[in-house]
Formats: structure tokens, sequence, C-alpha cells
């Protein structure tokens, strides 16, 4: 995942960096409020970690201004103020939730987690209506529960077929094992467990070995993605 991190103390910013970054993440930090709008607008970003008190411009009218221009990432705020009226005028700006200071790096990934995995799911419930998914020659029609490539039949296992909707929602997304977990089998198993590689091993044998190009890569120890580069 891409976050971009907008934060003027930069003991907090290091902090909070190293720790996704550990996780495999790709964490953009900008100290100023007026740099970081425009790294916002500008970037293709999963999650925006917006502090309050900014140089430049303050955090939650840099959110006002994200939400005006029809930027819809998800975006959590930090701040040491703490009275229900701060959080309130927080999450009216726009922002999908509200963290206090000081916090524990935990609470924060456990909420961005929570937030990614609402924002797929909202993004598979506004493409629920489409009568077929493409990507490259690639076709899956959710209804008729077919898959075609290059105008060939692919037969699928139910839930081959539901990984690959799943991506195929999420295309250019990349898809750690706990969501897939989630998604497929809806609850959550441990995550060590090799299914989900078995799985898309299996997916990958039917989608990919006899075709080019290759469309389901692994990004070792971050996830899966369909992709074509």
């Amino acid at each position: 995942m891409k976050y971009l991190l907008i934060e003027d103390d930069q003991k907090i910013a290091a902090y909070v960096a190293k720790g996704f970054r550990e996780s495999g993440d790709v964490v953009d930090i900008q100290s100023d409020g007026r740099d970081g709008l425009a790294m916002a607008l500008e970037g293709d970003y999963d999650l925006l970690i917006v502090d309050v008190m900014l140089p430049g411009r303050d955090g939650l009218s840099v959110i006002e201004e994200m939400r005006a221009r029809g930027l819809s990432t998800p975006v959590i705020i930090l701040s040491a103020k703490k009275s229900v009226e701060d959080r309130v005028r927080g999450l009216e700006t726009g922002s999908d939730d509200y963290l206090t200071k000081p916090f524990s790096f935990t609470e924060l990934q456990a909420r961005v987690q929570a937030l990614l995995r609402r924002s797929l799911q909202q993004n598979t419930a506004d493409q629920g209506l489409q009568s077929e998914l493409r990507y490259a020659d690639l076709v899956l029609e959710p209804y008729r529960k077919t898959v075609t490539r290059s105008g060939q039949q692919i037969r699928l296992q139910p839930r081959e077929f539901q990984l690959l909707e799943y991506m195929l929602r999420n295309q250019g997304r990349v898809l750690s094992k706990t969501l897939v977990l989630e998604h497929v089998w809806e609850y959550s198993f441990d995550p060590q467990t090799n299914v989900v590689d078995v799985l898309v091993c299996r997916l990958r044998s039917k989608i990919d070995k006899d075709y080019t190009p290759k469309l389901i890569h692994t990004l070792r120890g971050v996830g899966y993605v369909l992709k074509t580069d």
C-alpha cells in the first residue's frame, strides 16, 4: 500500500513511517499543509494520514479542499485535540477516522487496515452492477459465472472464480494475504496458512500458463496484484 503522511512533528513522522515501511508499505512524508495538499491531489495514494496543526495550511482545510475537488481517498486525522467538538469538527471536514495523540502504532495500523477494507468493500459494491469485468484480454461475467481469455472459455472452481472477481474489481491494487482470506473465505484463518498461496497458484495456472502477458503477480511478503507489467 502507498500512504501519504502530512505531519510536521519529525519524531512522529519517523515513528509512523518506520512502522508502515517495516510492513512493506510505501510512505511519503510532507510537513507543510499546502505542499501536502498538492501531493495528495497529484499522487496515487491508498490512504492519507493528516495532522491538524500544520504550517502553511491546517489539516482540516487540507481535507476540506481535497473533498471539494472530488478526492475520495480515505483519510485519518492525527490530533492532540481530544474534545468531542474537535472530533466532530474533524469528521465533518470529510475525514474517515480521528486518532488522538499520543497513540500506539498498533492502533493506527488497525484503523488503517479497517479503513482500507471498508474502501475495498465500497469499491466492490459500486461495481456490483457491472455486467462484465475486463482486464487486457481477460473477461469475467459475474452473473453468468463465466471467464474467458482471448475468447477461450476457462473453467474455474468457486473459490478461484471468487478470487479472480475480487482481483478484477481491484485491478492494479496490491491485495494482502489477509484481505484475500477475509474476502474469499469471509472469516480469518491463521495468517501463516498457505491456503492463499495454493489458491493463487491454481488460478495462475489457468489464467496465465498458456497466455501472454502474465496478469497475476506475487509481490513477495506484500501480496498479490493483477497487472500487465
